[in-house]
C-alpha cells in the first residue's frame, strides 16, 4: 500500500471517528430523550440545530468522499477491517473527552483489533 493510499484510508477512519464523538457530544449537549408523537418536532429540532451533530454529518459525508478514494485505489478486503481502527481511536477519544471509562478489557479489545488489523494489512 502507497503512502497516498493509507493515507486516504487513515483519513476515512479519523473523519469516521470524529464523527462518533461528535455525536456523542451532541446527544451529550441535549440530554436524554424519548421519541413520541407529541416530542418529535422539538427534539427533531434540538437535534437538527446542534452544532456537534451538524459537525458529526460533516465530518460523514467528507468521510463518504475520502473513502470512496480509497477504495478505488485498495482492495476492499485490506481497506474495510483498517476501518475498525476507529474502534480504537473512538475508545481513547471518549475516555479522553468524554470521561467515559476505560479498563484493562477495553485494552487488551484494542489489543486485538490492532494485532488483526496489522496482519490483515500484511496479507
Amino acid at each position: 500500500m502507497n503512502l497516498i493510499s493509507f493515507s486516504l484510508i487513515f483519513t476515512g477512519v479519523m473523519l469516521n471517528a470524529a464523527a462518533q464523538i461528535l455525536m456523542k457530544a451532541g446527544t451529550n449537549a441535549i440530554g436524554h430523550f424519548e421519541f413520541s408523537v407529541a416530542n418529535i418536532l422539538p427534539i427533531g429540532w434540538k437535534l437538527a440545530t446542534e452544532w456537534h451533530i451538524i459537525t458529526a454529518l460533516f465530518c460523514y459525508g467528507i468521510s463518504v468522499v475520502v473513502w470512496i478514494l480509497a477504495l478505488s485505489r485498495v482492495p476492499v478486503s485490506i481497506a474495510f477491517p483498517m476501518l475498525s481502527m476507529a474502534y480504537v481511536v473512538n475508545a481513547i477519544a471518549a475516555w479522553y473527552l468524554l470521561g467515559e471509562a476505560f479498563n484493562p478489557t477495553k485494552l487488551v479489545g484494542m489489543g486485538v483489533i490492532i494485532f488483526g488489523v496489522i496482519i490483515i494489512s500484511r496479507a
